[in-house]
């Protein structure tokens, strides 16, 4: 591998990333979302219909983000570093809506399904940073409207963010990396296909549903195969 190829470096981080840090996700055995249907917690119809449960649910996904187990690993830790020290353009995209990367210090970051950490009002649109539970009745702290505060979370049925940006980031990659993504969520599992011109190598635990589309692939733990990787990268660009 010649670094001296890869001047734009695209980066896709999944669930298998956050789960070595103790993150439960909804696609585990123990995941918190197996006592609830994906429809009861995760659309803008289930907020509609039940905003006390949705509420509820998304406040002990928030509430494990201080857990103290709950810390950045190896993993995050070196994509963390390989964006201090690349020359080119990088750009981290991640399905994961904890902070864990931001807290291992990545930067140029895009939440695609949001973040648990942010609150949005449906009345006035305006975003905030939210760490506390947050009650159904609460006021919005710009508008003043009741009730009308909600996860910054992209639902099942809406928009991801940040899609332009991503779209034109992976159309001049040179170098795209998949980390610990299961590979059928889409607009995501599509990222590699739109990265027409670039190496393309797949980290995870096992083959995926989209594995066939990589060029290699490295099979392992996120915290041991990432560090690896962007090793070899940093020291053969220097």
């Amino acid at each position: 591998m010649n670094p001296i190829l890869f001047k734009n470096i695209v980066i896709l981080t999944g669930a298998g990333i956050s789960a070595e840090s103790g993150i439960r996700t909804f696609r585990d055995q123990d995941g918190l979302w197996e006592e609830h249907r994906i429809e009861d917690v995760a659309t803008p119809e289930a907020f509609a219909r039940s905003p006390e449960l949705v509420q509820r649910f998304y406040n002990a996904r928030r509430a494990q983000l201080k857990d103290p187990k709950v810390q950045p690993n190896a993993a995050h830790l070196a994509l963390a570093e390989l964006e201090k020290h690349w020359e080119g353009d990088f750009l981290l995209i991640t399905q994961n809506v904890d902070n864990l990367h931001r807290r291992a210090g990545s930067k140029n970051l895009l939440h695609m399904h949001g973040r648990l950490d942010r609150i949005r009002c449906l009345s006035c649109e305006e975003e905030f940073e939210w760490t506390e539970d947050l009650p159904v009745d609460e006021d919005c702290p710009h508008c003043g409207i009741r009730r009308a505060l909600r996860p910054d979370i992209v639902w099942f049925g809406e928009m991801p963010y940040f899609m332009e940006e991503i779209y034109a980031a992976l159309d001049k990659a040179d170098l795209f990396i998949s980390i610990g993504t299961s590979g059928n969520v889409y607009p995501a599992a599509g990222f590699v296909s739109l990265a027409w011109k670039a190496r393309k190598i797949e980290i995870n635990t096992r083959d995926t549903e989209i594995s066939a589309a990589f060029a290699e692939h490295l099979v392992g733990a996120a915290s041991i195969e990432v560090p690896k990787l962007i090793q070899l990268l940093l020291d053969e660009e220097n």
